[in-house]
């Protein structure tokens, strides 16, 4: 053992003990600060799914690979990370002795191969995702990246350490290759003995020298990065490395699908609130602090890479609005973790308000921290708030950014935790939507029509609509929806579902004025007490009428009745409208005998699609009345059905879920004009939808554009029973 190794040993030890030291304690802390949140007893459900489930997203890497080229450069970084951590241990062999290999299995030739392309892929891998992140970055994107806001040192760091080590990494095999030290055959390692040969006029103790000199650079590269993110508990973009395994883990659903369809319950104290009972006292209304939030909660913050996948897909964005599902996880764990300080030292807010520390608990607190313990929540930047209310009030519950996030972040649940608090405590809400809660309170639906008009669709029919009331049997119940009931293009839509019903023989009855509003916009604006109280006495009604088959032409409706009504005691079999006319079209109960001419594109509805993975049904039920196989995104209006640029999972937002449909949308660019244009870029004459509030604002859409003659006149937006039943009876 020379001077060189002996040096280079004191160095990598004083480093590495200070790195060690240095994440341990971060660990630690960001342990105690994902513990202040909220219990959330569910999380430790099914372990044996869970742990399946986050082994297929971690290592088979499924939610990444929806974007394939990314998600396949990362996969290679990801195990070169992994794997290749093993010859960082063997650097402080090679350091102490250059002859030496990591004992056991490093003279072992299979694991000399595994290495070695490993290393080879996971470099090209990681130069794919710094090209990726140069040519978007937001001064050659028009400032709308999906890397706006991102921290981007620490994103430009972590990729360079990456590739700091695997350079040094094949250095150290091409110098040991040169002294002739390299246990592994030329077909095993190519690469190395390639270096090896480029290196050949070193000497021995030349190529020794530079093999102990280079494994302390890497140790230097891969403790300075340990130190860093030891000092930078925010540092999302490397602590995912580690916490996104735990994050994936909890996920609510513990199964591969995202946490989209039914909300969570309001919680307090871990338990579902019962509002028979709640005292706002004692009980916790949403969330207004961030340690209100749960743990998971704390963790989702914590996790976030900051790759800004929900940020591209997010229709807000998109449209100019300041809502960015990144920015708003982001702005939650640096409040989080820079309040900890006081909250650690047993600070905070009762539910009446009240400081929970003394005086003296809060006297050795940063006054930093105390600073960040006194802003608010929700507020505007006047007011010094964490999130902005247009920033709150811009989700349309959509689900894409959950549907993209690699490492399952609930940022909808989060969202319409924060809207709880600020109705139902604070009042705070766009006062146009008061006027819907109000409708909903008062009237059963949100748009105050009169509950005795509900059966008016049925006139004029030609056959009889049985109701539930006249007790008879059925098999289904057509649940109307207040859309379906009361809007003048939605009735359209109901009357042609009763009539494909009527015609191939369906039992079905509606409840007619027993119906109510299911309670969706009341729930997703944050509403709880009037969701529940609306969804109580649905699920009494049918409950006692014996419901047991539900068929529904709105999605809201549909997943509120399929997902979230079990919760309160109402468990029922539900199916989208569409489901329902698929399985009548290819039972050969109903048959088009019409093509449908002119060329159809279909809108999947966020709350059918991404929501509840309804995208095959619409579909078959539409190439069956055009006659024609999708045909891809093609845009090239021929006939058969045509797709959008985002379609399916990636479907874009008509702009009214989330109780958006009763709330003015007066910053950015319009989200249904947006969609409408990417409608008619297909060139289809007709659009067909799957949701009456989709038929409004698209249909809004394009009555905009043929106003301004940027669409033409024979274009429509009708619902796919509509196509339906004109291949069935043609006009």
């Amino acid at each position: 053992m020379g001077p060189v190794q002996i040096v280079s040993t004191i160095i990598a030890a004083l480093v590495t003990i200070a790195a060690v030291v240095l994440v341990a304690r971060t660990v630690g802390q960001m342990v105690r600060v994902i513990k202040l949140g909220q219990p959330d007893p569910e999380r430790f459900d099914r372990k044996g799914e869970r742990t399946a489930t986050m082994l297929k997203e971690t290592l088979g890497h499924t939610r990444m690979l929806k974007w394939t080229a990314v998600g396949a450069a990362h996969w290679f970084v990801m195990v070169s990370f992994v794997i290749l951590s093993t010859l960082v241990m063997g650097a402080y062999f090679e350091v102490v002795n250059p002859e030496l290999e990591l004992p056991i299995i490093g003279h072992w030739t299979p694991y000399g191969i595994v290495t070695e392309w490993i290393g080879v892929l996971g470099f090209i891998g990681i130069l794919v995702l710094i090209g990726i992140r140069l040519r978007n970055l937001p001064t050659r994107t028009g400032g709308r990246s999906r890397f706006t806001g991102s921290t981007m040192w620490q994103a430009y760091y972590v990729e360079y350490t990456i590739v700091g080590v695997l350079v040094c990494g094949f250095l150290i095999r091409g110098f040991k290759a040169a002294a002739g030290d390299l246990p592994y055959p030329v077909w095993a390692a190519p690469v190395s003995h390639a270096l090896g040969d480029l290196f050949g006029g070193l000497s021995v103790n030349g190529a020794h020298t530079a093999v102990t000199l280079t494994a302390l650079v890497k140790i230097l590269i891969s403790m300075a990065w340990a130190i860093t993110i030891g000092l930078n508990i925010t540092m999302g973009v490397a602590w995912h490395r580690f916490s996104a395994f735990f994050n994936i883990f909890f996920k609510r659903t513990a199964s591969e699908q995202p946490a989209l369809g039914a909300l969570r319950p309001m919680m307090s104290e871990g338990k579902p609130l019962d509002f028979e009972e709640a005292d706002p006292e004692k009980d916790q209304f949403g969330v207004a602090q961030v340690e209100q939030f749960t743990w998971k909660g704390l963790l989702d913050f914590t996790t976030c890479t900051e790759c800004g996948r929900c940020q591209s897909q997010c229709p807000a964005w998109n449209t100019g609005k300041p809502l960015s599902p990144k920015l708003l996880v982001l702005s939650l764990r640096d409040h989080a973790y820079a309040k900890a300080p006081y909250l650690l030292a047993g600070g905070g807010k009762d539910l009446t308000g009240e400081e929970k520390a003394t005086q003296e608990q809060l006297a050795n607190v940063d006054v930093l921290a105390l600073a960040e313990a006194g802003r608010p929540l929700i507020g505007t930047a006047e007011e010094n708030g964490i999130i902005d209310p247009d920033v709150l009030w811009s989700c349309t519950t959509c689900g894409a950014c959950v549907e993209q996030c690699p490492v399952d972040i609930e940022h909808v649940d989060h969202i319409v935790d924060m809207r709880r608090y600020q109705v139902l405590i604070e009042s705070n809400f766009p006062s146009e939507a008061g006027v819907m809660l109000r409708n909903l309170e008062n009237k059963g639906n949100p748009w105050g029509a009169a509950p005795n008009t509900r059966e008016d669709w049925t006139k004029g029919l030609g056959f009889e609509v049985p109701k539930v009331a006249d007790g008879g049997d059925f098999e289904y119940l057509f649940w109307v929806g207040c859309a379906g009931a009361f809007e003048d293009r939605a009735k359209k839509t109901t009357r042609a579902v009763a009539t494909l019903l009527n015609e191939a023989g369906v039992s079905f009855a509606i409840l007619g004025d027993g119906e109510t509003c299911t309670g969706d916009p009341a729930r997703r604006i944050g509403n709880e007490f009037v969701f529940q109280m609306l969804a109580q006495q649905n699920v009494e009604t049918m409950n006692e009428a014996g419901v047991k088959k539900i068929v529904a032409t709105c999605p809201h409706c549909f997943n509120t009745l399929a997902n979230e009504y079990g919760q309160l005691g109402g468990d029922f079999e539900v199916v989208h409208h569409t489901q329902l006319l698929a399985h009548l079209v290819e039972s050969g109960k109903l048959t088009p005998v019409q093509p449908v001419d002119g060329g159809v594109t279909y809108h999947d509805p966020c709350y059918l699609g991404r929501h509840n993975r309804v995208f095959e049904p619409p579909r078959e039920v539409l190439e069956a009345a055009v006659g024609a196989k999708a045909d891809g995104a093609s845009g090239n209006g021929s006939k058969g059905v045509t797709e959008m640029e985002r379609f399916a999972e990636r479907s874009f937002c008509c702009g009214a879920g989330g109780a958006r449909m009763w709330m003015e949308e007066r910053i950015g660019k319009r989200i249904n004009i947006e969609r409408t244009e990417e409608a008619l870029a297909t060139g289809a004459q007709t659009v067909a939808v799957g949701c009456p509030f989709c038929l409004t604002m698209i249909g809004d859409g394009v009555t905009a554009k043929k106003s301004t003659g940027e669409a033409s006149t024979d274009v429509e937006v009708v619902d796919v029973a509509t196509v339906l039943l004109r291949s069935l009876k043609p006009e």
